[in-house]
């Protein structure tokens, strides 16, 4: 699997750097909810996206764990030709909250080159992620927070609107 590039180890040490920091901020927006929040993540994942190929990073695939909704697990399970049960019972496991996650990271359907062998069938969560093009962000700043420790865009995003 590719490595991170060092420009990208760069902006998530970053990232942790002004973690702290960052997340206060971002709570203040939970609770405030600026009414221009949601253009702003958007113009800056617009921006950040423009030049950026997730295929080159893939962290997020190789350091975490989507939410498996029900859906989501009859969808993949079709696609890899197995019963759900063979699917929960080999890849995932219950979490604190009682949602699947995988058992181990990397992701059992990441490909040597990051792409994902499941692609059309991925989680919802997969689909969406990093999160940062959608409505009410105001509700998802602590994800948001935890995000910039995994995702270099979401990190680059988040430090471009905390210091704008």
């Amino acid at each position: 699997m590719q490595e991170l590039s060092d420009k990208d180890k760069e902006i998530l040490a970053l990232a942790k750097t002004n973690f702290k920091a960052n997340q206060l901020v971002l709570r203040k927006w939970n609770k405030t909810k600026p009414k221009d929040l949601d253009q702003r993540f958007n113009n800056a994942h617009e921006k950040d996206f423009a030049k950026r190929d997730c295929l080159s990073c893939a962290n997020c695939c190789k350091t975490t764990s989507p939410i498996f909704r029900q859906p989501d697990i009859r969808r993949m399970a079709k696609a890899l030709r197995m019963k759900e049960s063979q699917l929960v019972a080999q890849y995932l496991r219950l979490d604190e909250d009682d949602d699947y996650v995988l058992k181990t990271s990397p992701c059992f359907n990441l490909l040597p080159d990051n792409t994902c062998a499941v692609y059309e069938d991925r989680p919802l969560a997969c689909r969406e992620y990093p999160h940062t093009d959608r409505k009410n962000m105001y509700q998802i700043m602590d994800l948001t927070a935890q995000n910039t420790l995994i995702c270099p865009a979401v990190a680059s995003i988040v430090e471009k609107i905390v210091n704008s």
